[in-house]
């Protein structure tokens, strides 16, 4: 017997149509696109899903150097184990970084907007610097000064700092629980209705963080206990993710039994693009979308 029921008013994107149509999507199907420029792959085990994107990080970055020219890039926090990864590559192939230029997509900011200091447990900072950066040898990491994170002091003029450096050459990142690309959270569309255009254009800002956000983060990054997640982040806007001449996203979140991806992966990749799936943008534009395996399986109900 069906059961019919409106989605929960917190959630942005309540198109229960829509949800059916690429919750129904099975696996085997799940990397045919209309747009060839749009590619999205399988990769089945999580070790080499992260050896794939240390790769691709390191290659651009030693292409970039072979070629004399500068390498922009703008990174996550979440996923990470690509990083240790790609700083043991860098040490063991000597690859100077000195033209490397990296932007933060973001970072955690309390009720007042206030971005948290890089000497907290939970700051993307801290966990770039010491999963990352700290990771690669001094003589070879790039100037400080060209390690970018967003923050309450700069936000203002963050998506100007970007631009400057001549915009990304590859925009790495992943998709949140809610569609959010960076944490540009899913009812930030509500502020653009269907103009797609202006959305594309929205730069940096401080914004609230979504319930589903909250959950989320607390689940793979705070032990389960959502009173230690912060209110608010710092956040790269669409605009930010566009202008790059290259998207690089990755979704591996899979928890040994379920894979709270499964879905959104298919709504980002699949779904009608909208402003309310802030993801979904990534369909329109040249880049890489990097499936796990168990992310990718079909979608089915199993009680537990």
């Amino acid at each position: 017997m069906d059961f019919q029921y409106d989605l929960s008013s917190f959630i942005a994107f309540r198109d229960r149509a829509e949800c059916e149509r690429v919750r129904a999507i099975k696996k085997a199907d799940i990397c045919k696109h209309a747009n060839p420029d749009f590619k999205l792959s399988v990769i089945e085990d999580p070790a080499e899903l992260f050896g794939a994107f240390a790769v691709d990080l390191v290659c651009n970055i030693k292409q970039a150097l072979e070629e004399g020219r500068q390498f922009v890039c703008i990174l996550p926090v979440g996923p990470m184990t690509q990083y240790p990864i790609a700083a043991r590559m860098i040490n063991r192939l000597r690859i100077p970084m000195h033209h490397v230029h990296t932007f933060n997509m973001d970072e955690y900011a309390n009720q007042d907007g206030k971005t948290a200091p890089a000497s907290w447990a939970g700051s993307f900072q801290k966990a770039m610097m010491d999963g990352f950066f700290g990771l690669i040898d001094a003589e070879l990491r790039p100037p400080a000064e060209q390690i970018h994170f967003p923050s309450s002091e700069n936000i203002g003029y963050y998506g100007k700092l970007l631009e400057d450096a001549g915009d990304a050459d590859v925009c790495y990142g992943g998709i949140g629980w809610c569609g959010h690309i960076a944490f540009w959270e899913a009812d930030l569309g509500y502020e653009f209705g269907d103009d797609l255009e202006a959305f594309a254009k929205a730069g940096p800002r401080i914004v609230a963080l979504s319930p589903m956000t909250i959950m989320q983060n607390a689940l793979h990054s705070f032990g389960g206990d959502w009173s230690l997640v912060p209110p608010k982040a710092a956040s790269i806007g669409p605009a930010q993710v566009m202008r790059a001449r290259y998207r690089s996203f990755w979704l591996p979140y899979y928890d040994g039994s379920t894979s709270w991806q499964s879905f959104i992966a298919r709504l980002c990749a699949h779904g009608r693009v909208n402003t309310l799936v802030p993801g979904s943008l990534l369909q329109t534009a040249p880049g890489d979308y990097v499936i796990l395996g168990r992310v990718a399986q079909d979608i089915e109900i199993h009680m537990s």
